[in-house]
């Protein structure tokens, strides 16, 4: 599968991404307290446009709404903002009152852009939405069962249900109705009771413990939910089939990002630095496919370093040669990966940002 890799900002480890809905402008965070904004040229090439500096801390999570063009930013220093485009088209931003005492570590809007969650190191699942009188983002809180960390959420199609992903290594699905902006929500697959905090289903990514969950994605119609640990495993419960839950347990390294690119196609990424498919047939059972590209051995560049940077790098790495490249297109983990091209049933195009400071 081709691939191209874009030069967006310095050459420094991206945390995380989100498009804009002609996908002509990115946001980007380059592991600290900016997110930077580039629009690409007629030639290829990537120009800033505008910088959201707000944030005291590394900015952990963007997410970009398409519809109402709305930005929102999650960071360590225990808040969130929403970014919105003026007239003059500068970027303003509007407090968001999470009411959180640890680090604010994924957010996504709902598929309805009238409110988003935000996920923290509180143990707490913050549901935002905008209370117009006073032009301010509150909050609503679910805190029961949560006892640890939430690392990724996703959306139901239906804008009520949320997945959520933690450390102690289980997926919830909760509710998140909030009668005062939205009409009351039709049973699903999920469950028929829906107020808000009710949980509606959980799993746990093994008997034994496993691994903590990095992400968590609902497939298109929102039957499914699949996620991935840090024991290098995916999973899919399946709703309409009794909540049965498919597990596989893969020898690559763990994943950190999860993408639906068809009814029965997920993607996945991480420590492995390439993008590897997976199938997943009618009665649930998830199969490994092949990776995005086959980076085979790691490739050393040839040794015509001097003799200084020889010296230089025994002193500081321990190590005489440092010019080495892996055979894949990312030289380091992939943080994010988003569809570019396309949706949930059918993705043409995908891009990942990594450590290695590359979008591709």
């Amino acid at each position: 599968m081709a691939a191209s890799i874009q030069k967006v900002g310095p050459a420094i480890p991206i945390q995380c991404h989100a498009w804009s809905s002609d996908r002509q402008t990115i946001a980007v965070s380059h592991n600290d307290k900016l997110v930077e904004l580039y629009k690409q040229q007629p030639g290829g090439s990537w120009n800033q446009t505008d910088i959201l500096d707000q944030h005291d801390l590394r900015v952990n999570d963007i997410d970009w709404a398409p519809n109402t063009n709305r930005i929102v930013t999650c960071s360590a220093d225990r808040n969130a903002y929403v970014w919105v485009q003026g007239a003059d088209g500068k970027w303003k931003h509007t407090l968001v009152l999470l009411r959180i005492n640890r680090a604010a570590t994924c957010v996504r809007w709902s598929p309805q852009e009238n409110k988003f969650a935000v996920g923290s190191g509180a143990r707490i699942i913050s549901i935002c939405y905008l209370d117009e009188e006073k032009d301010w983002w509150v909050a609503k809180h679910i805190r029961k069962p949560l006892r640890s960390t939430i690392t990724t959420v996703d959306w139901h199609p239906n804008n009520i249900l949320l997945a959520a992903g933690c450390t102690d290594f289980k997926v919830r699905v909760f509710s998140t109705y909030i009668k005062e902006i939205e009409p009351k929500p039709s049973a699903t697959e999920w469950g028929a009771k829906m107020p808000f905090a009710n949980l509606m289903a959980e799993f746990s990514n093994s008997p034994t413990g496993g691994g903590w969950i990095h992400a968590v994605a609902f497939n298109e119609e929102g039957t499914r939910l699949a996620w991935v640990g840090h024991d290098s495993s995916i999973a899919v419960a399946d709703a309409p089939s009794g909540m049965v839950m498919m597990k596989l347990k893969t020898n690559l390294l763990p994943f950190l990002s999860l993408l639906w690119i068809g009814p029965n196609r997920l993607l996945a990424a991480g420590h492995d630095c390439v993008p590897v498919l997976f199938h997943v047939d009618s009665a649930g059972k998830v199969s490994q496919g092949p990776k995005l590209e086959e980076g085979g051995n790691v490739v050393e560049a040839t040794a015509a370093a001097s003799a200084k940077n020889m010296f230089k790098n025994k002193d500081r790495l321990g190590q005489e040669l440092v010019d080495s490249r892996l055979g894949t297109t990312h030289q380091n983990q992939i943080n994010s990966m988003r569809i570019l091209e396309g949706n949930k049933v059918e993705a043409r195009r995908v891009s990942t940002t990594a450590g290695d400071g590359a979008l591709v």
